[in-house]
């Protein structure tokens, strides 16, 4: 016991894991279980121990190690190849038996899983779920090199993978899972032409860099990955910054030698632990059949694929019904070995039809010359709703390109063990079975389908506007509308367009295009005698051709290759003069795209996306965000717009600038922005007072809007512009250091265009002609024209002014508050037994009606010739007609000097206010000592003297003498 009890005091692991020490077994079922006490027994004797090799070589800067035999030992062929930290494994296996097919049914699956940097999934399950693009890419990039070398009529079911083990995050193991399935593939007993190298090439800062890191790829214009057996080309693929041809092809040069430093030691590997290769049977087609099949078909081929006046489909269907005609005769004949491989003999028969009229005639299938490009229809702004669009047609070649813009928080998640996390450029290329008018399923990710949308994703990512100064998502839908070959390419040319089309502003447009090779081999030695570069391939040259080579690019150079070739490669030479001809035909599709459309479209219209990024403290954010972001739902939700948050930063997005205002004015009301001299805000009048208004803006901060500020026109009252609760837009004029803020409504008005200036002999005054209307409220209003006259005869130089409408009068005294208490007083100088009559008609006078009339100064009561008003007689009342005509007639001359009738409106203390006629207001004003007792009705003979700088007429009695 004691034994036990100080081997569990001299473990260093917990207190809970102190168990191990003490010799105990894993916890199963909740009891524990003693281990045996030597758990490491040595191997008894004759026991075979697994026997590894291992080869060791330098490419570029880093160290690879090839190694088998240690792991994955039944797999058929099994390689780890490692660099640095970084580890894959590929196994190969094969089937026994043949596939019922006609075609070699090859699969090549990667898989990155996070264990290999220590991480756990973040999925629900925790485990791994269906490949990601990246793994699809990464399967077609081992695939497209490794298919062709396989032997003719090998039609055994074979399947690679490859998996990443170890990985440091200093290399992408896509080319180390490349060369570790050729290596494999050697180990094994598969019939196989290989080896192959695979390489990846960088520049960075013009320099060639081998097997560049991630970080280097960052910072580098040129992303080459480069396939090749020890003398031909195999694969390319290139993502680059328009990089020229000329420097395209050294760089091809300078990789095919680095590649092949990958074969040497796969063949030294497999002649230590290789296996002999299984003889399998191929399915090949005897020379008999083929004779008696052309003999059978080879005119009538060779007549159908001669007529460039018959379509894809029209010679599809004579295709048919000649193989119908050879299976008749082959069934009369009984011959049923020839009937089980006759349509391969029959398309065997076409295709040497096909590529000896090529390499002979230099005709092709519709008529054109080799290097000429089907005609080109282009069509932007398709679809009238959506961001951008774009219909590209190129022969019978259709696809349509819709671009969709979003916030950066639209952005893909990658989730990948290399590379950025996140995507915020992406085309999705679709190719539905109607296009090539067929019947089909339409299921999940598709390979071909994920690899023609990245190619044409990095064709155009090389062109497109930075983060900083574009910082939208954006998404290409590419939807192919008819499919007769290079409908990648096609993408590329739509998608240009649809980008330009949403305004995006692209340094150039990119346009792509297929070059196709059609060979002539010498059967015993394998040497190409003679061969014909074809541009803009359709889909039957694909088929029957040696190449597809894909290039996009644009004026300045190439931006995205993709190269796929059907036989055991084809000499570089070959691949170098392709980049000629494809940029030749490319130009040519440029000036077809630039015509329709050559600069990024305005976007003002109602699908225009907008995006604003602000910046605020993390504390506002929150305030914004709300419990439960209750508040941010509550916003999009009124508004429509999407609000996305990161560490200080707002970002709205929305389909058009009017639901753009429409969120900033609630993110400006609940958290404000920083308050700038000369910006435009919106806000709530909260109350009104004698010299302005106070408005709550920007997140709950108050700022002072003077009268002075309201209009450019003089303003007696706030309450005349103004009213609690109003919404107003206005302009910050003026901060202080004690946080005063001075808005403005008037610096967002136009100025009033200035009055011509009067010469010095002409006073400007009221034009004699005065307009009536009738206002909303039922009563008379007199409109002051904008012309003015010089008097005719008063003497008198005053500027010109308002007349105050009767409503405007109304108005203004309702707006003061009486004082019910206040009584009416003469002044000092009336005789007390001259007292005004106390009427029920007579009105209260206010503090505050006095107040207006003690402000009348003398430059407010001038009277013309300079006299002094006497004792005013009392006159007799008019008849109603009389004093009704009479005021019409004084309201369409009213000017200074003008007399007229007028009647007593309201009694006051200091003086009368007199109904002029026409809704006209005027008022005289009681001397110092005068008697006079007025009532309510009287009629005046009255002559204007002058008006009050607020409009007012200021009237003086006519003495009988006068009359």
């Amino acid at each position: 016991m004691s034994l036990i009890v100080s081997r569990a005091r001299s473990t260093p692991l917990p207190n809970l894991l102190a168990w191990r020490a003490l010799g105990f077994r894993t916890i199963c079922s909740g009891r524990l279980g003693l281990a045996p006490s030597s758990p490491y027994t040595p191997a008894p004797a004759g026991t075979k121990i697994l026997e590894s090799f291992k080869e060791e070589f330098e490419v570029g800067s880093g160290v690879i190690t090839l190694e088998t035999g240690k792991i994955a030992r039944f797999a058929n062929g099994s390689v780890v190849l490692g660099m640095d930290e970084t580890k894959v494994l590929s196994t190969v296996t094969c089937a026994k038996s043949k596939s019922p097919g006609d075609f070699l049914p090859l699969t090549v699956d990667y898989q990155e899983k996070l264990y290999a940097q220590g991480l756990i999934p973040n999925t629900y399950m925790r485990r791994e779920g269906a490949p990601k693009e990246r793994e699809l890419l990464c399967g077609r990039l081992i695939d497209r090199p490794i298919r062709p070398l396989f032997p003719s009529g090998f039609y055994h079911e074979v399947q690679i993978m490859a998996s990443v083990l170890s990985l440091d995050g200093k290399q992408d193991p896509d080319i180390l899972a490349a060369n570790a399935a050729s290596a494999a593939l050697m180990l094994s007993d598969v019939p196989w032409g290989g080896p192959i190298g695979v390489i990846r090439l960088g520049r960075i800062d013009g320099q060639i860099v081998v097997n560049p890191t991630m970080d280097e790829l960052s910072s580098s214009d040129l992303s080459l990955i480069y396939a090749c057996t020890r003398d031909k080309t195999m694969m390319i693929d290139v993502q680059s910054r328009e990089i020229t041809e000329k420097d395209l092809a050294a760089a091809l040069r300078l990789a095919h030698p680095e590649a092949v430093k990958y074969i040497d030691p796969q063949i030294r590997l497999a002649a230590k632990a290789g296996k002999q290769k299984k003889e399998y049977k191929l399915s090949m087609l005897s020379e008999k059949t083929l004779e008696k099949v052309a003999d059978l078909a080879a005119t009538r081929i060779e007549s159908i694929f001669t007529d460039p006046s018959k379509g894809k489909f029209e010679r599809g269907e004579a295709l048919d019904d000649i193989g119908k005609d050879v299976i008749k005769v082959f069934e009369e004949e009984g011959d049923q070995e020839s009937l089980s491989i006759l349509p391969k003999a029959v398309d065997t028969v076409r295709k040497k039809v096909v590529r000896s009229r090529m390499i002979s005639d230099g005709f092709r299938v519709d008529g054109r010359h080799l290097d000429e490009v089907r005609p080109i229809s282009c069509e932007s702004h398709h679809l009238p709703a959506t961001h951008g669009s774009a219909l590209f047609s190129r022969g019978d070649t259709q696809v349509l390109c819709a671009v969709t813009l979003g916030a950066p928080g639209d952005a893909q998640n990658l989730d990948s063990s290399v590379g950025p996390p996140k995507k915020r450029f992406m085309l999705h290329y679709s190719f539905p079975p109607f296009c090539t008018n067929e019947v089909g399923k339409k299921g999940g990710l598709n390979r071909r389908e994920v690899g023609h949308g990245t190619l044409a994703e990095k064709a155009l990512l090389a062109v497109m506007p930075p983060e900083e100064d574009f910082p939208y998502t954006v998404r290409i839908n590419s939807e192919v509308m008819a499919s007769d070959g290079s409908t990648s390419m096609a993408s590329v040319c739509g998608g240009s367009m649809a980008l330009m089309d949403a305004g995006i502003p692209l340094r150039a447009h990119v346009a792509g295009v297929s070059v196709g090779l059609v060979t002539d081999v010498d059967p015993s030695s394998g040497e190409i005698k003679d061969y014909r570069i074809v541009t803009d391939i359709l889909g039957l040259e694909d088929h029957l051709g040696d190449m597809d080579f894909k290039i996009a690019g644009t004026r300045s150079g190439v931006t995205a290759i993709q190269l796929d070739i059907k036989p055991a490669g084809i000499p570089l030479d070959i691949v170098c003069e392709s980049l000629e001809n494809a940029r030749e035909a490319r130009l040519q599709i440029l000036d077809h795209m630039e015509r329709e459309i050559n600069s990024p479209r305005a976007q003002d219209g109602t699908y225009s996306p907008r995006l604003a990024t602000l910046k605020y403290t993390n504390d506002a954010l929150r305030s914004l965000i709300g419990p439960m972001a209750a508040l941010k739902r509550k916003i999009e939700e009124e508004t429509g717009a999407r609000l996305y948050f990161d560490d200080g930063t707002l970002t709205i997005v929305a389909k058009n600038q009017a639901v753009m205002d429409k969120a900033q004015e609630k993110v400006d009301f609940i958290i404000g922005r920083e308050i700038v001299v000369g910006g435009v805000y919106k806000g709530t009048v909260t109350s009104i007072k004698e010299y302005g208004a106070f408005v709550e803006f920007n997140g709950g901060q108050q700022g002072l809007l003077h009268m002075s500020e309201l209009s450019h026109e003089p303003v007696s009252k706030v309450s005349d512009v103004l009213h609690i609760g109003k919404y107003i837009t206005m302009m910050c004029i003026d901060t202080d250091v004690r946080g005063n803020i001075k808005l403005s409504l008037k610096a967002l008005l136009p100025k009033p265009e200035p009055k011509p200036a009067s010469g010095p002999e002409k006073v400007p005054v009221v034009k004699e002609t005065v307009s009536v209307e009738t206002s909303s409220f039922g009563e008379t209003v007199a409109s002051l024209p904008s012309v003015v006259e010089p008097p005719q005869k008063s003497k008198l130089a005053v500027p010109a002014v308002v007349i105050r409408t009767a409503v405007e009068c109304d108005e203004l005294e309702k707006s003061y508050p009486v004082d019910k208490n206040t009584k009416p007083k003469r002044t000092a100088a009336l005789k007390p037994d001259r007292k005004l009559k106390s009427t029920a008609s007579k009105q209260t006078v206010t503090q505050k009606e006095e107040e207006v009339f003690k402000s009348i100064g003398p430059e407010e009561t001038v009277i013309s010739c300079g006299e002094t008003l006497k004792k005013p007689p009392r006159k007799k009342k008019q008849s109603g007609d009389e004093a009704g005509e009479s005021a019409s007639v004084s309201a369409r001359k009213l000017k200074i000097g003008t007399e007229m009738t007028a009647k007593v409106h309201q009694v006051r203390t200091h003086g009368l206010v007199l109904d002029l006629g026409g809704g006209i207001r005027g008022m005289y004003k009681f001397e110092g000592d005068e008697e006079t007792e007025f009532e309510i009705g009287d009629a005046l003979q009255v002559k204007c003297t002058s008006f009050t700088t607020k409009g007012i007429p200021v009237m003086a009695l006519v003495d009988d003498e006068e009359l």
